[in-house]
């Protein structure tokens, strides 16, 4: 490659810190849903503690007090090396957080993020870093999807108010709220007109009521580790998708939830290794599936990976 192409493409790599903003004027006044926008599967999960308990599955629990077992849970269960503030300087817009309460922690409103073990950082930490980014990018709209709540137990109402109340007080202003009315429907431009830049979809019914709280969106997972399969069921998916609303095609990888596992477990080590060699390939497939049928949120493990932003960002260029 010569140097001045290597040159221009480092730095075309370094812009995606605010690559909404530099969108064709075009793409400013298409709906949101209709742009094709990178995101992060499991975005905390660089983040697990190897010091947690097991939250999940069940099966395993009963072996939290074994590291060896906390080790493996936290090799397959980090779908992220980078950092949430390096993931939104990388171009990732959609946040799949996945968030938990910690047993007998002693601040009853304390949250963790999770998979399989909780994060050593709590959620209120990493919305006050994700809100300091928006204010210093306020052209690059974020979507936060908070889901799962695992162990709210008889608190959950009480934790529920607690989050949301402070979700609605970090964020403020910037906080888009749900359309009511077609003519409400969220493009670039009007986000920016009313400097707004943050939506929150939270999978819980209560907070939904609230206009700021946009519903759950729909992930469509290939959900296993061959890459035909997953590919085959992507596809199937896609075809069944709304264009009324947010959708995620997820490129990660899924183990069995059976001892059939372990076969991946003893090849490849880490989650890492697996999907390192299986997204060469399903970037072809994100490539090749954007001329068939509309993509909309295009969300990975390892999203910072390589130029997997890039495609998915050039994807723009060819979708309607």
């Amino acid at each position: 490659m010569a140097p001045g192409r290597k040159k221009q493409n480092q730095v075309q790599k370094d812009s995606y810190s605010d690559w909404m903003l530099h969108l064709p004027p075009e793409k400013h006044t298409i709906a949101l849903w209709h742009l094709v926008i990178p995101g992060s599967h499991d975005s905390m999960t660089y983040d697990l503690d190897i010091n947690s308990p097991i939250i999940e599955p069940d099966m395993l629990k009963k072996y939290s007090n074994l590291r060896c077992v906390r080790s493996i849970m936290r090799n397959w269960g980090r779908t992220q090396e980078a950092n949430i503030l390096e993931q939104l300087n990388a171009g990732a817009r959609y946040f799949d957080l996945r968030i938990a309460r910690k047993e007998n922690d002693p601040d009853p409103n304390r949250l963790y993020f999770y998979h399989g073990l909780l994060t050593r950082t709590d959620v209120e930490t990493v919305l006050r870093s994700i809100n300091e980014w928006a204010e210093q990018h306020p052209k690059e709209v974020i979507i936060l999807a908070l889901s799962h709540f695992k162990g709210f137990g008889s608190n959950e109402v009480q934790l529920h108010n607690h989050l949301t109340a402070f979700i609605k007080n970090l964020f403020g202003s910037k906080l888009v709220p749900k359309p009511i009315r077609k003519e409400d429907t969220p493009t670039l431009q009007k986000c920016w007109d009313e400097k707004q830049n943050v939506i929150v979809s939270y999978d819980y019914y209560e907070a939904n009521k609230q206009s700021v709280f946009w519903f759950k969106i729909v992930y469509f997972y290939g959900d296993g580790m061959d890459l035909t399969k997953v590919e085959e069921r992507l596809t199937r998916n896609l075809r069944a998708a709304s264009r009324e609303y947010f959708y995620v095609c997820g490129l990660n990888l899924t183990l069995p939830e059976n001892a059939g596992a372990l076969k991946y477990v003893f090849r490849w080590r880490s989650l890492a290794s697996a999907v390192r060699h299986s997204l060469p390939t399903l970037q072809r497939w994100i490539q090749t599936q954007a001329a068939k049928s509309p993509l909309n949120i295009v969300a990975s493990d390892l999203v910072t990976e390589g130029n997997l932003v890039t495609t998915i960002v050039n994807l723009n260029e060819t979708s309607e």
